[in-house]
């Protein structure tokens, strides 16, 4: 028998990579613009996706390559905005402490190490733990409900005392509210996509960090990037973030932001740098899980995953997860070199123009995705995301957005 030679697409093979690069590079804008996500772009394309040249599953790739990009940039804005005066510190957020303690190139790498470990637990662990879920799925979706409450009672039961348990409550079930009146809401904007999470999700947690660092004395000199936390305890919170990420990563309504507390309660008397590598590892541990139960399953559990379904986009795993391995490496190398410089700008201007000047932004694209209605939303939603620091509750509870229309 004569011995077979492999054949490769060159061609295929580069106009993937470039699809590839496309997404990098709207994931990057997407990850370091506060309130723009990559489910934006990725509507966008989804929306266009008939008049865009070549195959659906490129158009696929750059979907899925932007979003995970995004899970690693989007730390660069987190860190440098919103910086609270450093009287205020205490109650700042823990990526916050850091940047007034001047380690904050040291929390972007960091929160890169979480995210890029997160690809590599991840792939590997997403294969049995997706056989679990389809074994267990008929169950799950008679008693989706009762889970989702369970979690959202979680949420509150794990605050520390009654003043944050109240607090956890209020958000809850203010939030839950806004998802019940708005999900559903017929809005429209200019762009040929309207989406309402965009002036939903700005109000609750990008704008009340804004507007309370109004007073705040900006980003300080930052020191030195190296890295204090010891590469075995890097890898463990990792390891804890990818595995909180494969807990929620199936299930409907429930984001990265939820499996981050279930996390935080892992990793609590860990510090700041334990808060980063955990929420880092989380957040994109999350996004390949995703991407395994939209094949697995064929639920779609991401915005970005929606608009590849929306698109109509072959599920051809090995493409797909190449994409999301070279768009992770991208990200983990665009974390520290693009951060590092956003640090330094962002240090340069008054934070008191800049604070106000991202809240116009937000506004802006409330607009753009979801007219006057969705200014409304984004002011509404903005009222109910201060209600956690109010209570010292986390933010988590305001996911009760999805939680509770998705359980009712």
């Amino acid at each position: 028998m004569l011995p077979v030679t492999p054949t490769v697409d060159f061609a295929g093979t580069l106009a993937l990579l470039l699809a590839v690069g496309g997404g990098v590079a709207l994931g990057t804008v997407s990850g370091l613009v506060p309130g723009l996500h990559a489910n934006t772009f990725a509507l966008l394309l989804a929306a266009t996706a008939s008049a865009l040249p070549g195959p659906r599953l490129y158009v696929g790739v750059a979907m899925l390559a932007a979003g995970v990009t995004h899970t690693f940039l989007d730390v660069v804005p987190a860190l440098a905005l919103g910086v609270p005066d450093p009287a205020m510190a205490a109650g700042a957020l823990p990526s916050h402490r850091l940047v007034i303690e001047g380690r904050g190139r040291e929390a972007l790498r960091l929160s890169a190490l979480g995210s890029g470990l997160a690809v590599a637990f991840a792939a590997p662990l997403a294969v049995p733990l997706t056989m679990a879920m389809e074994a267990l799925y008929p169950l799950l979706q008679r008693w989706l409900s009762v889970v989702l409450l369970g979690i959202a009672a979680l949420l509150v039961v794990t605050e520390r005392g009654l003043r944050r348990k109240v607090g956890a409550c209020c958000s809850l079930a203010a939030s839950g509210l806004l998802g019940i009146a708005l999900l559903d809401a017929p809005v429209s904007g200019p762009l040929p996509v309207s989406d309402v999470l965009v002036p939903l999700f700005s109000g609750l947690f990008g704008a009340p960090v804004l507007l309370a660092a109004l007073e705040g004395a900006g980003v300080p000199a930052q020191a030195d990037a190296a890295v204090t936390t010891p590469p075995r305890t890097v890898l463990a919170l990792a390891g804890v973030g990818t595995l909180c990420g494969g807990a929620v990563g199936y299930l409907p309504g429930v984001s990265s932001a939820v499996a981050a507390t279930l996390a935080l309660g892992l990793v609590a008397d860990g510090g700041p740098r334990a808060f980063v590598v955990t929420t880092s590892g989380v957040n994109t541990a999350t996004a390949v899980f995703a991407l395994f139960a939209l094949i697995a399953l064929g639920t779609p559990r991401t915005g970005v995953l929606v608009a590849l379904d929306r698109a109509a986009v072959p599920l051809v795993l090995p493409a797909l997860l190449a994409a999301v391995v070279v768009a992770a490496a991208a990200g983990a190398v665009l974390v520290p070199v693009l951060g590092d410089r956003y640090l330094r700008t962002v240090g340069r201007l008054d934070p008191r123009w800049l604070s106000l000047s991202v809240v116009c932004l937000l506004v802006c694209l409330s607009a753009l995705f979801a007219g006057l209605l969705g200014v409304g939303a984004f002011g509404a939603a903005t009222a109910v995301g201060h209600l956690p620091p109010r209570f010292g509750s986390r933010r988590a509870a305001l996911m009760g957005v999805l939680l509770v229309p998705l359980a009712l």
